[in-house]
């Protein structure tokens, strides 16, 4: 089978040839997993490993044009990103400070100008990455974000969330207008690249590993119906799959999710309160899923009987379809020996 028809299937429910993966990697374990097994920078872990999905995306900001580094001192970078929030970045550091964001105040979202859609500079570097994974034979997605996060952008992360509790009128009003041109440019992103054969992937946080980021009746009242009209939009313009990829415990609402039409669950995280064996049960036909490999507690715990008892549980799931395997990433604290064991089982089962 190539990878897309392998993916496919398992999304399906249907018998694999093996069972596909996808996973992606920290810096830090590529430097270690190059330095262990002396390979040159030449060499691609996905290929490696035998990465079976690709995840392409476009430029979905609202103002690609405004983006720009405002400052660089050997103390640090200060730059402005395409949703108009300022950024200061330290040498070294993993995360930035957040020092400015396009609203601060409220605005009438009917009066928010984004650049266009169908611009041609959004899809240059997005059509590069979906012809390199293809000539890589990965089964490819576009993906775009969602009306959680991506509103967030604009509002700052404590700010929206008092306006989410404050003036839900307004909030939805925003987030409307955000998934609206979200929306636009992942039907694009599909149209362009002709990925309706396999779909697109919507971005959107919402929770954390104890739980949603707003309560249940908020998610349903506020995001509920502006992610039914991106999976319907999705669905129209051809997409065979739409899948959710949000950290955390999406459980409250995961019955609501697959009544919207999300097909597609990732990385369904074991330290969130996850269980994909369970979830394929309940869900089987209705819900896949792509993930399920517990990153947090086991795979870093150098405990190979409790790696192995973990991942041929998921394994043997997968064989039944349902499952993509992987986690939601591989970074420094797990060992490059036992990640190969992982994939070892993985592939022997």
């Amino acid at each position: 089978m190539t990878a897309t028809e392998r993916v496919l299937a398992a999304l399906a429910y249907q018998p694999v040839d093996r069972i596909p993966l996808f996973d992606s990697y920290w810096g830090e374990f590529v430097a270690a997993w190059q330095q262990q097994k002396r390979l040159g920078p030449d060499v691609d872990i996905n290929d490696y490993y035998g990465i079976d999905i690709a995840i392409c995306t476009p430029d979905e900001t609202p103002w690609p044009s405004q983006a720009a580094t405002l400052e660089r001192t050997p103390a640090g970078e200060v730059a402005r990103d395409g949703w108009g929030a300022t950024h200061r970045t330290t040498p070294g550091s993993f995360f930035y400070e957040e020092v400015a964001v396009a609203l601060p105040e409220k605005v009438d979202p009917d009066t928010l100008v984004f650049e266009s859609p169908h611009a041609e500079g959004r899809y240059d570097g997005y059509l590069a990455a979906v012809a390199h994974a293809r000539a890589k034979g990965r089964c490819v997605f576009a993906k775009t974000g969602g009306p959680y996060l991506r509103t967030m952008n604009l509002r700052g992360v404590e700010q929206w969330l008092i306006d989410l509790a404050e003036d839900p009128g307004w909030a939805y009003a925003l987030a409307e207008r955000v998934t609206d041109h979200l929306t636009a440019v992942g039907v694009e992103a599909l149209r362009r690249a002709g990925l309706g054969e396999t779909g697109i992937w919507i971005y959107d946080d919402i929770a954390s590993n104890r739980g949603l980021m707003v309560s249940p009746r908020t998610y349903e009242r506020i995001f509920a119906p502006l992610m039914a009209r991106m999976v319907s939009a999705y669905r129209a313009a051809g997409a065979r799959h739409v899948a959710l990829h949000s950290d955390g415990n999406v459980l409250p609402v995961l019955d609501l999710l697959v009544d919207l039409g999300i097909d597609t669950l990732n990385p369904v995280e074991p330290k969130a309160g996850l269980d994909v064996v369970a979830l394929r049960e309940q869900y089987a036909g209705r819900l896949a899923f792509v993930g399920g490999l517990d990153n947090a507690g086991v795979l870093p715990s150098g405990d190979r009987a409790r790696i192995r008892a973990h991942v041929q549980r998921c394994a043997e799931a997968a064989r039944r379809g349902g499952i993509v395997i992987g986690s939601h990433s591989i970074g420094p604290d797990i060992a490059v020996a036992d990640y190969d064991y992982a994939i070892e089982l993985i592939r022997g089962a």
